[in-house]
């Protein structure tokens, strides 16, 4: 009974979690990053970093209250792009805080300029999601020893474009019926600068998701307000011990928690959180993540509980999770489901 249909049923709970995504797809709505642009700010590219956030924070409070205008000098999106190009000079933009100058050598992600793996019509995503331009980039500020996509994630691949042509690619993408443009990877944090130069460029109102480990840091989380529509949220651990061990990610409960609440309180942001139930891990990992989600973002939000893990790269070297998952375990994933009162959870 657990096992996923594409079907109406499931567009509708989406619709019941994600109702400014589907009024931006109806055109009722424009995508966030629409009106961020109409956000008029004063600001110089040689002004203090700290002298930029405070305009920032003028700018959101714009936002919030609507104080918008027709074709600004300079908007909030300007100044994000800028801000983010000056992190990169001592890169903080996840939580690894690397403190790389990244526009002279590779931060801890192995990404230094941005490198496009691939980017297509993507229509294996959830079903409110497709079709969904992709926009795969290589590099990633995790070591997941089961990633599937290690070849892109753990290496640096893929060619280079200017933010202008990859905004002509999303225009293209739209043209051609993608609902969505969807930032991905490896991880699209250490991309954040390349991401809000192309926004920049992009005319057409496509809602804007981003598909993370939601390891960012706060200062990216700052950028990213204003910009997501969905966040496309992998919910991986329920402990650090397992993020540490499987990801090498530090502190992993403490961030991720920490995000997920920030994007809460982000403009018009929505949510579409998955998990990815690991063999032998219900009790220590699906378990609290299921029940932190309901307690915390609530029963209404979208979840997907998702069956699709198979033991690739490295995963080999650890017997715990060198198998897919049994019978019993999909079972268990679905009880928890039902018993944290998931209203418009996919299963499977």
């Amino acid at each position: 009974m657990w096992f996923r249909r594409v079907d109406i049923g499931e567009i509708e709970k989406a619709k019941r979690a994600m109702p400014h995504y589907f009024e931006v797809l109806s055109g009722k709505e424009k995508p966030n990053f629409f009106y961020v642009k109409q956000v008029k700010v004063d600001f110089s590219k040689d002004d203090p970093l700290e002298e930029l956030w405070n305009i920032h924070e003028e700018g959101m409070e714009k936002l919030r209250e609507n104080d918008l205008s027709e074709s600004p000098e300079k908007s909030l999106l300007d100044l994000k792009a800028l801000i983010a190009d000056r992190i990169l000079e001592k890169c903080e933009l996840c939580e690894i805080k690397c403190h790389v100058n990244r526009k002279e050598s590779i931060g801890y992600c192995r990404v230094k300029d941005t490198l496009i793996a691939s980017d297509f019509l993507h229509i294996g995503e959830e079903p409110e999601l497709i079709p969904s331009y992709t926009i795969f980039f290589s590099g990633c500020n995790f070591r997941c020893v089961f990633c599937q996509n290690w070849d892109i994630s753990q290496y640096r691949v893929g060619l280079r474009y200017s933010p202008e042509d990859m905004a002509t690619k999303i225009a293209v993408a739209y043209a051609e019926g993608a609902k969505n443009v969807n930032f991905v990877g490896g991880e699209p944090t250490p991309n954040l600068p390349f991401i809000l130069e192309t926004l920049r460029y992009v005319k057409v109102p496509i809602p804007v998701v981003w598909n993370s480990n939601m390891y960012m840091s706060e200062i990216a989380m700052r950028l990213l307000d204003g910009i997501v529509d969905v966040y496309l949220a992998d919910f991986k651990w329920g402990n650090n011990e397992d993020a540490i061990k499987y990801s090498k990610a530090p502190r992993y409960w403490e961030v991720v928690t920490r995000n997920f609440l920030l994007a809460k309180k982000h403009y018009k942001a929505e949510f579409l959180i998955r998990h990815l139930v690991m063999p032998n891990h219900l009790e220590c990992c699906t378990k609290p993540i299921l029940k932190w989600i309901s307690e915390n973002l609530g029963k209404e939000v979208r979840v997907n509980v998702m069956f699709q893990y198979r033991p690739e790269y490295r995963a080999d070297r650890y017997p715990e999770i060198a198998r897919r998952l049994n019978y019993e375990e999909m079972q268990r994933a679905a009880e928890l489901a039902a018993e944290f009162e998931l209203k418009n959870a996919m299963i499977g």
